[in-house]
């Protein structure tokens, strides 16, 4: 039987608990002046994306056969309903001659 090897994270050498955290008791009162401005923020530059001939057939070949794809299912589902339209139809027909016709008998 397979026995799942569990990882474990062990401790590196050399490092210690990190010191315990003092919480103050005192309450403090809460100063009703403006809060400090908010630095600016600096947009960071992105990439350029280079837009090359084989990148572009690439992306053209995959829509491509996404396209192709999704006809070939959607166009097999409808003539998946077509035939049992059809086949419920002439269903439909033999049943309701059966009903219909009279039972004739010749002597």
């Amino acid at each position: 039987m397979l026995r799942p090897k569990i990882p474990t994270m062990p401790t590196p050498v050399g490092v210690t608990a990190p010191p315990a955290v003092v919480q103050p008791t005192a309450v403090e009162p809460v100063s009703q002046t403006m809060p400090p401005a908010a630095a600016p923020v600096v947009p960071t530059a992105r990439p350029t994306v280079q837009i090359t001939p084989s990148s572009v057939l690439a992306v053209v070949g995959a829509g491509t056969a996404v396209v192709l794809v999704v006809g070939t299912v959607l166009v097999s589902m409808l003539l998946a309903t077509a035939v049992t339209a059809a086949s419920v139809a002439v269903c439909a027909v033999v049943v309701r001659s059966l009903l219909t016709s009279p039972n004739k008998r010749r002597r």
